[in-house]
């Protein structure tokens, strides 16, 4: 009984720690943003409109000119 609880124990710190790691989805979220990027500046150029302006990158402007 008590080698059950061992080898119980073990297995959910392993699969918890599993499930925590870090698998490089901050990577591959980063990546499809910058696409989506990348192709809304090229509808607006074929539509000929100013590109649009993310709030985020709006927000990184006023704080590079601080």
């Amino acid at each position: 009984m008590k080698i059950t609880q061992i080898y119980a124990l073990v297995g959910a710190l392993v699969l918890s720690s599993a499930a925590l790691a870090e698998g490089g989805g901050d990577r591959t979220f980063a990546k499809a943003m910058q696409a989506n990027d990348l192709a809304m500046e090229k509808y607006a150029a074929r539509e000929g409109k100013n590109a649009p302006v993310v709030s985020s990158d709006a927000k990184d402007e006023a704080n590079k000119e601080i």
